[in-house]
Parts: C-alpha cells; sequence; structure tokens
C-alpha cells in the first residue's frame, strides 16, 4: 500500500490555482469566445476592491483547492484560507483588467529568458516609458502601503501602465506573494523579492545578468513561512 501524495502547502496552491484558472480563460479570450470574454468583464470590475465588494464574482473562482488538507494532514486554519482566498481574488481581478483589449496574454509564467515578476515588470516599465524616476516612485509607494486593500488600489494603478506597453506578470507568482504579503514579517520578505527581480532585470537590460540571478530573483524560499497555518 502506497501513502497518498501530500498536499502542497497552501501557499503554492494559491500561485498553482491562479495560474491554472488564468491559462484556460486567457486562451479562450484570445479566441474571442464570447463566455471567456464574460468572464474577464465580471472580474475586472472587482479590480482594485474587497470581495465582499463585488459580490457577482463569488461561485466565479472554484477555489476548492484552497481547501484540501495542508502537508501536516491539518485542513487549513480559517485566517489562512480568507488570506489565501483574498490573494486569489486581488490576483485575478488585476489580471482582468491588464487583459482588457490586449490581444496577446498578459499573464507569462515566468522563465529565466523572459522574467515574469513585478520587479521586473517594473523595471521594463521604466525602460519602455523613459520616465525611469516616475514609475520607480510607483513602485516604491507600492512597497510602503500598509494593508491589503491599499496594495491591491496601488498595484492596480501600476497594472494600467503595465497594460499600456504590454507587459506582462506572472499572476501565478503575484498570487503567491500577496498570500505571503498578509502574513507577520511578509512585507518585508516580499518587497527584498520584487527588490531582487527589479535589480536583476535591470543587470538585464545591461547584458551582464546571469540566467540564474533572473530565474531566482523573484521567488519565495520555503524558509519565508512565518506560520503553520500559512502552509
Amino acid at each position: 500500500m502506497t501513502n497518498a501524495t501530500p498536499t502542497k502547502p497552501l501557499a503554492d496552491r494559491v500561485k498553482d490555482l491562479v495560474a491554472d484558472r488564468i491559462g484556460p480563460v486567457q486562451r479562450e479570450l484570445l479566441r474571442d469566445d464570447p463566455k471567456a470574454v464574460a468572464t474577464l468583464a465580471r472580474l475586472r470590475r472587482g479590480a482594485g476592491k474587497q470581495p465582499h465588494q463585488v459580490p457577482d464574482l463569488l461561485g466565479l473562482i472554484d477555489t476548492g483547492p484552497l481547501y484540501d488538507e495542508a502537508p501536516d494532514r491539518r485542513p487549513p486554519g480559517e485566517q489562512a484560507l480568507t488570506r489565501a482566498e483574498d490573494a486569489v481574488h486581488v490576483a485575478m481581478t488585476l489580471w482582468a483588467l491588464h487583459q482588457q483589449s490586449r490581444s496577446t496574454g498578459m499573464h507569462r509564467p515566468h522563465h529565466a529568458d523572459a522574467p515574469g515578476g513585478l520587479g521586473a515588470a517594473v523595471r521594463r516599465l521604466m525602460v519602455e516609458r523613459s520616465a525611469g524616476d516616475a514609475v520607480r516612485k510607483r513602485f516604491v509607494r507600492i512597497g510602503t502601503a500598509s494593508t491589503l486593500p491599499i496594495l491591491a488600489q496601488r498595484l492596480r494603478e501600476l497594472v494600467v501602465l503595465l497594460r499600456d506597453e504590454d507587459i506582462p506578470l506572472d499572476y501565478g507568482l503575484l498570487a503567491q506573494q500577496l498570500y505571503q504579503w498578509q502574513w507577520p514579517g511578509g512585507p518585508e520578505t516580499v518587497r527584498r523579492a520584487w527588490g531582487r527581480s527589479f535589480h536583476a532585470y535591470r543587470d538585464r537590460v545591461d547584458g551582464s545578468s546571469t540566467a540564474a540571478e533572473a530565474s531566482g530573483s523573484d521567488h519565495l524560499s520555503d524558509s519565508n513561512t512565518t506560520s503553520k497555518d500559512a502552509l
């Protein structure tokens, strides 16, 4: 008799769920599928808002995988589930805003040769817009957000700029970071990850970045989990 495969930590399930939910909708959307277009419009209305402010989204995103047992066989706690659901909501609705009127996918998984983290996207935006100081100030302002609703609103403002320049993000990775951000010590950990991503992409523009620097610059390590309930 073999043991069942342990369930992933909740932070990883948040990341996978968002990537898995966006992927099919994005593919159908780029084919002008009417159902996907309608889904995008519904999600977009929630960008920058809290889940309870957009009851129309209730049930639209299947968050079932979040309720599986953690690797230690405990079910997720109420606080962990709320934070996971909020992270999924923010990431999915921001993607919908980002994808609006775009002919290519604005969710793109992170790869070494095409960094998909927030920091890398901001650095690329600075280059594309030739407005480095103004964009950098927005980036710093995002890092100083004190609550998730404030963070979501500031990310919304940045996403509009990224959309204008067709600069994609890895929304699964962003969702994972938004979940981590809500735990004690999380904002500092996430800011550090965004900063690494930002500086690695700057080096990449200069032609001196290595693939290893780019691939690892925006990911959170397992050691960054600060509570058992975060699993």
